[in-house]
């Protein structure tokens, strides 16, 4: 058959030293799943194994190891063109949105917290916190940070009773503010309002216990003079947002600044 003789008695011996190699690769493609045979062969080298990227290739096929298939992330758009990722804010002032998070006083009473943000400088411009905030409550508010702030374009919210009430929707209307409504039970389409209630209750009220509204609304304002003022914002470049305010120009419906928690004057051009 022309078939050589080593072939037929030749039995593999395993080696001590590269069994060693085997369980230092091992080691290290579990320290580094995503690395491939071609880097854990560098990575050897660097540890003074004299070996081969032919070598390490066929103990790392002859092991079964192989690098985890990158998983493609879903990102969820929406399909509502209300939503953040549609309908996003392209200056100072252009989107704010609002949304209520829930907490409670030592006794058990409910405190109702309204947060107003502005989507393109991730200012929370208010914290409202009361027993009860209704729609008539919702417009006061509204009222108060138009004539101190400015008046947004759009405001972004959910389908909420306290949004979607008559005396609300009369009052954007009359003051020009076009209401983004996303759709029902999609809250990722309100997703920066989302994403600051989410920090609001990890950083604040899952570590504060309230004993009055009046002690809840003293906290939450320095907490987010504190939030705007110094806390760096890792999608700002590390910049607190009223400092990021500052760098960018105010939209065509800007009015004068907050002084209590937003920029204080528009930079130069």
């Amino acid at each position: 058959m022309g078939q050589r003789r080593s072939t037929q008695r030749y039995v593999a011996v395993d080696k001590p030293k590269e069994r060693a190699i085997v369980v230092r690769l091992h080691e290290l493609a579990a320290a580094h799943p995503r690395y491939g045979y071609r880097r854990m062969t560098a990575m050897l080298r660097q540890e003074g194994w004299n070996v081969n990227s032919k070598r390490i290739y066929r103990l790392w096929r002859q092991e079964g190891l192989k690098v985890p298939q990158d998983k493609k992330r879903r990102t969820r758009l929406g399909n509502s063109e209300n939503s953040c990722s549609r309908h996003a804010a392209g200056h100072m002032n252009h989107v704010w949105s609002y949304d209520f998070v829930m907490d409670q006083t030592v006794d058990d009473g409910r405190v109702k917290i309204m947060a107003i943000l502005d989507e393109f400088t991730r200012e929370c411009v208010s914290l409202l916190a009361a027993r009860s905030i209704k729609g008539g409550d919702v417009v006061l508010e509204l009222l108060r940070l138009f004539e101190t702030r400015g008046m947004p374009d759009f405001l972004r919210s959910d389908n909420g009773p306290e949004f979607i009430a008559a005396a609300v929707r009369d009052f954007l209307k009359e003051e020009g503010v076009k209401p983004l409504l996303i759709e029902p039970g999609a809250p990722w389409e309100n997703a920066y309002c989302e994403s600051f209630n989410g920090r609001l209750r990890d950083k604040l009220l899952d570590r504060e216990l309230f004993t009055t509204v009046h002690e809840a609304q003293v906290v939450l304002e320095e907490w987010r003079l504190d939030y705007n003022h110094r806390r760096p914002h890792g999608a700002l470049g590390y910049m607190p947002p009223a400092v990021y305010a500052k760098t960018v120009l105010r939209g065509p419906s800007s009015g004068p600044a907050d002084p209590a928690g937003g920029p204080v004057s528009n930079p130069p051009e």
